[in-house]
């Protein structure tokens, strides 16, 4: 008598970076509170304080008033990100994203969407500040967002890092608080950041 052989059922069971990104989607940060899943971790930062809020404005305020561009900004708009390794996609809310107004890529984008046509992105140091000098540079570059503008406070500077490639932006232009810094097209102005002294 011969055995038969019973086939084993095939499994499709979640990855450890489903189960992760899973995880992530359902969670439920308490009220003023961001997360984000940034390289395979997820970041939980509390509500910003009024000085981070004030850079917000002052760079806004500029971009609005003198972009060559009419542009459009979101301080909330969450952007679903490419990951190096085995990560889920990175989930990233920058402190503000532009975009060309004509684009209208906001109106009728999900919650996670995309970054295609962002024309920038901005993060003003807070309570991590590698976070965002490291981590969210390497996320912007990899996805191609054109330039990634970094007010950081504890070192009184501005970054702008432009021309992504692969996970870095090959070109970087920095000024001190109080000296002006030059955002190219389509932006085309001069960011004034005497009063972020």
């Amino acid at each position: 008598m011969s055995a038969v052989a019973h086939e084993q059922p095939i499994t499709n069971s979640p990855s450890q970076a489903d189960i992760l990104l899973e995880s992530f989607l359902s969670l439920h940060s308490p009220e003023g509170f961001r997360a984000e899943l940034i390289e395979g971790e997820i970041i939980v930062a509390p509500p910003p304080d009024g000085d981070h809020e004030d850079y917000i404005d002052l760079l806004i305020d500029q971009v609005k008033a003198k972009s060559k561009v009419h542009m459009q900004v979101s301080g909330s708009k969450g952007l679903r990100l490419v990951s190096g390794g085995l990560c889920p996609k990175n989930h990233v809310i920058p402190d503000a994203t532009f975009a060309p107004r004509s684009l209208r890529l906001f109106r009728g984008a999900p919650s996670w969407m995309e970054p295609d046509g962002i024309a920038m992105v901005a993060e003003i140091t807070s309570t991590k500040p590698d976070l965002d000098r490291i981590a969210k540079r390497h996320c912007y570059a990899r996805a191609g967002i054109p330039l990634y503008l970094l007010v950081d406070r504890e070192k009184s500077q501005i970054s702008l890092f432009g021309k992504p490639h692969r996970d870095e932006y090959t070109e970087v232009h920095l000024a001190a608080f109080g000296e002006p810094l030059a955002l190219p097209a389509p932006f085309e102005l001069e960011l004034d950041t005497k009063d972020f002294l």
